[in-house]
């Protein structure tokens, strides 16, 4: 596993196809390091709750960002460096994951508009978020702050350029 100095976790966010698990896969693919999907930590019944189109709750949410910043301390404590994808919607979701915002802890903001989002979800496949959820991701979404030092990269471009903006960013 690889580890790009001061850096412990890239943490790839942003509203339900928004294109994370894309760009996350190739970030850590180009920075040869460990990468996991944020849709691997939900429990059964987060998933459900989902696919049958009810939006998730807080108390639904914490055990799961909980296991995200719990994997993110494995990599920081075997000083090696991973991506994972994680909605984030708000502030003190990504203060769980982040640690209260330590700074080897880097936020990358998959920033794109409704239209754009709503289009690539109608065309995606087998996945368990339907497109009628999208409105209340951009409801609850908390864009990050200046303090948060999130790296913001528009989502209207191929993913491979994506993915090249934010490391360049990171390095």
């Amino acid at each position: 596993m690889a580890r790009i100095p001061s850096v412990a976790a890239v943490v790839v966010m942003g509203v339900s196809g928004a294109g994370k698990s894309t760009v996350g896969r190739l970030i850590a693919a180009r920075l040869d390091c460990a990468f996991r999907d944020a849709d691997s930590f939900h429990p059964k019944a987060n998933i459900e709750k989902m696919a049958s189109g009810q939006p998730l709750t807080d108390e639904d949410r914490w055990p799961w960002l909980c296991a995200i910043a719990m994997w993110i301390e494995e990599h920081r404590a075997a000083g090696t460096t991973c991506v994972v994808t994680c909605s984030a919607l708000k502030r003190r979701y990504r203060d769980l994951v982040t640690d209260n915002q330590r700074t080897d802890v880097r936020l990358v903001y998959l920033k794109g508009d409704i239209e754009l989002i709503e289009a690539r979800l109608k065309a995606r496949t087998g996945h368990f978020m339907p497109p009628a959820l999208l409105r209340s991701q951009f409801d609850a979404l908390e864009e990050p702050r200046t303090d948060e030092h999130a790296i913001t990269v528009p989502i209207d471009k191929m993913p491979e350029e994506i993915a090249g903006d934010a490391i360049k960013a990171l390095l």
